[in-house]
């Protein structure tokens, strides 16, 4: 995966646009809220040699993925509890990284005001692949 495609993954998520609160290299996917808050999803620096991507995560599934793959660590300058830094050089799938950036989504998604997820089309079924 390249920056190009991540960017691309992540801004055609609902509601997904890209800010640079960070300075001009660090680009937060965030998914914007009805009342003009939005959440970060995603934070990256898309031209980095070694790309990588700080991504949200259920705590548990986080320690397994970390254990599971050493491309996967706590993400830096983060919360280590909730967010995985992911390598995207290679030695991951795109797909598994396309699916990691979708439960980031969705975890940020699942906590927003029930106005703003249906405004969103989202829904925990629609997430689990369900309906």
């Amino acid at each position: 995966m390249n920056g190009v495609v991540l960017r691309e993954f992540c801004l055609a998520l609902p509601g997904a646009f890209e800010d640079f609160p960070f300075g001009p290299l660090a680009s937060v996917f965030k998914v914007r809220a009805a009342g003009g808050a939005a959440k970060m999803f995603a934070l990256s620096d898309l031209s980095a040699p070694n790309l990588s991507v700080s991504l949200k995560c259920e705590p548990q599934l986080a320690e397994q993925l970390r254990a599971a793959h050493p491309e996967i660590v706590g993400a830096y300058h983060l919360n280590k509890t909730h967010w995985n830094g992911v390598s995207c050089t290679g030695n991951l799938p795109d797909a598994m990284i396309r699916d990691m950036i979708e439960d980031s989504y969705d975890l940020v998604v699942a906590s927003l005001p029930a106005r703003d997820r249906e405004t969103l089309g989202w829904s925990r079924l629609a997430a689990d692949g369900k309906t």
